[in-house]
């Protein structure tokens, strides 16, 4: 339950994680505002506590005779102040008498100025939240709510007024007030403009549950949901309201500030993610590694590296209370939705902001009953589900292929391969429920899926065995050397 409130309520709410900062990032769901939050009106400031003095150190400290010796320069500099205050009285009541006579006109012409001003300022509110006098009135008050002696029939045309489709138009709604539009993902943005104002943001978990709602039962389902996401996070990573440029100035603090640029960077992750899920099967079919050969002192900071990632997860899930199950099908969730959703929406959003090529989406359907579960390990058809299915098919591949050909090298070759193994298995270990649905009997996946994949990894290797890039372009030509050629 996510309470975006000003710093002195959030400190009666038990805070954890990003609390720490300046509270955690709206998700769009299970939340809790303050009408000034989403009005687009700053946060309160909060008064600074008062710095040390003399009375916090200890008493034996020396300052005593220095706090005397001002005390005493004090008292001397207020007996001049004294005397020069009478001078100045005695001037000040001699222009006393003209001022009488110059306030009368200042006094009309400072009616006039707040006429003036009041117009302003009510044409400005009425730019910024619409034509309904009731409704821009009760922004004005701390805890919302209309005018004490309002009739309920007027109160319930100015409610028609301001629901209506075209009265946000030539208004900044969905631009400083209310939720921001310009992206698929307003919930980020919405927050993001909030933090920008100076508010902060409360996790609260109670025992009892807020809130309760549905998810995505089935992966496909699943997919879609984050290649919403991952859609939004690349519109606003090039937009002007991108967390890397926007916002300087404001109340937002620095380590806000990067929580939000990682919302909106990880859909470009995708790409080396596919590149590291590609090597190991490269490296097993043409027979050579990701590295060169490294030393003993490589290989044991490379395994205290990986080693120092897994116990980090460790310590995550005990702090967090998520269970070993939960973090690995997680992880292969990370890998599953990088390689695909995040992929797919990289290239979506580049269509989008700089071709103008718009893209729809669907809302993901949520499981309304217990007998929807049964859709949990279904495979329905989605574009999505192509390239981790070419990735596994790949390795799959690139395994045997290694392990055949160690098998008719002999011994020595043995040892290399465990190194290219390791990382392939790796890979399929994360893409274990494709594996799962191209080898089982029932919920198989569907045909067109590994149809494509197929032709999708057959494509591929064709294109690298003609590339061919490990070997040099100057080799040994076969008609000068022959078949029995040992260079």
């Amino acid at each position: 339950m996510c309470f975006l409130m000003d710093p002195i309520s959030g400190k009666k709410i038990n805070v954890k994680g990003l609390d720490g900062i300046q509270g955690p990032i709206y998700v769009g769901t299970g939340c809790v505002f303050r009408r000034q939050a989403l009005y687009g009106y700053d946060a309160p400031v909060t008064k600074k506590p008062p710095g040390k003095t003399c009375n916090c150190l200890p008493k034996w400290c020396c300052c005593l005779c220095c706090c005397s010796r001002k005390n005493k320069k004090t008292k001397q500099k207020k007996t001049v102040k004294k005397s020069k205050q009478r001078e100045a009285s005695k001037q000040i009541h001699a222009l006393e008498n003209i001022e009488e006579g110059i306030s009368e006109i200042f006094v009309l012409l400072s009616d006039s100025i707040s006429q003036k001003s009041s117009e302003a300022s009510q044409m400005k509110l009425e730019k910024k939240f619409g034509q309904s006098p009731v409704f821009v009135a009760s922004t004005l008050l701390e805890n919302g709510g209309g005018p004490r002696n309002a009739i309920p029939p007027s109160l319930l045309s100015e409610a028609i007024q301001v629901i209506s489709c075209g009265y946000e138009d030539k208004t900044e709604w969905g631009k400083e007030v209310g939720w921001i539009y310009g992206s698929v993902t307003e919930d980020i943005l919405t927050g993001f403009k909030m933090h920008c104002h100076g508010w902060r943001s409360v996790y609260c978990m109670p025992k009892q549950p807020a809130f309760k709602g549905s998810a995505p039962i089935n992966l496909s389902d699943r997919l879609h949901q984050v290649l919403r996401w991952a859609l939004g996070s690349v519109e606003i990573f090039l937009s002007r309201h991108c967390p890397i440029w926007y916002g300087y100035g404001g109340g937002m603090k620095w380590l806000e500030r990067f929580s939000y640029i990682n919302s909106v960077v990880y859909p470009w992750t995708s790409i080396p993610l596919l590149v590291y899920c590609t090597l190991p099967a490269i490296c097993l079919l043409t027979g050579k590694f990701i590295v060169p050969e490294i030393s003993n002192y490589a290989g044991v900071v490379f395994m205290a590296l990986f080693v120092s990632i897994a116990v980090t997860g460790i310590l995550e899930m005990q702090w967090g209370g998520v269970g070993i199950d939960d973090w690995w099908r997680n992880e292969q969730f990370w890998v599953i939705g990088g390689v695909s959703s995040d992929l797919f929406a990289l290239f979506q959003g580049l269509l989008k902001v700089l071709a103008g090529v718009s893209t729809s989406f669907t809302v993901t359907s949520k499981a309304a009953d217990d007998g929807e579960f049964s859709e949990l390990y279904l495979f329905k058809w989605t574009s999505l589900l192509i390239p981790p299915t070419t990735l596994l098919i790949i390795n799959v591949v690139g395994v045997v292929v290694g392990v055949s050909d160690a098998i008719n090298n002999g011994y020595d070759s043995w040892g290399p391969l465990f190194g290219r193994l390791f990382f392939a298995l790796w890979v399929i270990i994360h893409l274990y429920p494709f594996l799962k649905g191209l080898l089982g009997k029932e919920d198989r996946m569907p045909t067109i899926i590994l149809v494509w994949s197929i032709l999708l990894a057959s494509i591929l290797t064709l294109m690298w065995v003609r590339i061919n890039p490990f070997v040099s372009k100057d080799g040994p030509v076969l008609e000068i050397c022959g078949l029995n050629c040992d260079d």
